[in-house]
Parts: structure tokens; C-alpha cells; sequence
């Protein structure tokens, strides 16, 4: 059987690592670090990052039991208009951070990080109004190597 993209990337420490390299590049970027950089920020946003992202791809729900749901995420992103050149940044600052955090270099593996990525910026992007616009409840979605998958 395969493994879950998680398992593949190295557990634990790969999320750690990819997190916080994400979290230095966003910070390095001149139109991303407002938004890295504002003093609300959770003094574990970096571990909660990887949590998610772990979650995301196939880690037991860590994040959904410590933390919250997907909806509390949607919601901490709502409300800031159009984002769309952020996200593209976003994105890119990702795939750049998996070399930072030496993930497996493997295509399919860095494909499906990128799809996935790429999927979750759009998702953000669709709650542009206020944060009471994004549904109560949801669930963390799940990604494999195929896409996104059924809850």
C-alpha cells in the first residue's frame, strides 16, 4: 500500500520543517510579511501550521482535536478582499519552502504538495466578505496523491 503523502514526506519533523520554512519565506517577501508579521499572531502558529498541514495529508487529526476545524482556519483568512497575486505568492513560497526543508524531491510527491497548495489558496480565496460567511462546522479536508478526497 502506499503511503499517505505525510508518510512519504517524513512525519512530523518534514511538517516542522516545512512550516517554518514557509513561515521565514513569508516573512522575507515584501507583500506577503504584513500579513506574517502582525502582532495578533498565535505564539504557535508555526507548530499549528504543521499540524494542519499534516492533518491535510494524512496524519491522524491532531490539529482538528488540539486546535479547531477547518472553518476556524477559512475564518482567520476571510475577510481581506481580493488576495489573488497573495495567494500566487503563497504558493510559491511553499513549494520553494519544501526545498528549504529538503522534502522528497520525488515529482508525483511535489506535484500533489503544489495541487494541493494551489486548491487551498482558491478555497480561501472564495471568502472574501466576513468571516461569518464561511459555514460553520467543516471539516479538515484530506488530500491524497490523487486529490482531494471524500470526507
Amino acid at each position: 500500500m502506499r503511503p499517505t503523502l505525510y508518510e512519504f514526506a517524513g512525519g512530523d519533523p518534514a511538517f516542522r520543517a516545512l512550516a517554518a520554512a514557509h513561515h521565514e519565506r513569508c516573512l522575507a517577501d515584501p507583500e506577503l510579511n504584513h500579513p506574517f508579521s502582525h502582532p495578533g499572531q498565535h505564539p504557535q502558529h508555526v507548530e499549528r501550521l504543521a499540524w494542519y498541514w499534516a492533518e491535510v495529508l494524512g496524519d491522524p487529526p491532531r490539529f482538528s482535536r488540539e486546535c479547531s476545524d477547518h472553518s476556524a482556519m477559512l475564518r482567520m483568512h476571510a475577510g481581506n478582499g481580493d488576495m489573488s497575486d497573495l495567494g500566487r505568492r503563497f504558493v510559491a513560497c511553499f513549494v520553494q519552502a519544501a526545498d528549504d526543508a529538503g522534502l522528497p524531491a520525488d515529482p508525483e510527491f511535489r506535484a500533489a504538495l503544489r495541487s494541493y497548495m494551489e486548491w487551498a489558496v482558491a478555497e480561501v480565496l472564495t471568502y472574501p466578505g466576513p468571516p461569518a460567511a464561511v459555514p460553520a462546522g467543516l471539516a479538515v479536508p484530506r488530500w491524497s496523491w490523487s486529490g482531494l478526497q471524500p470526507l
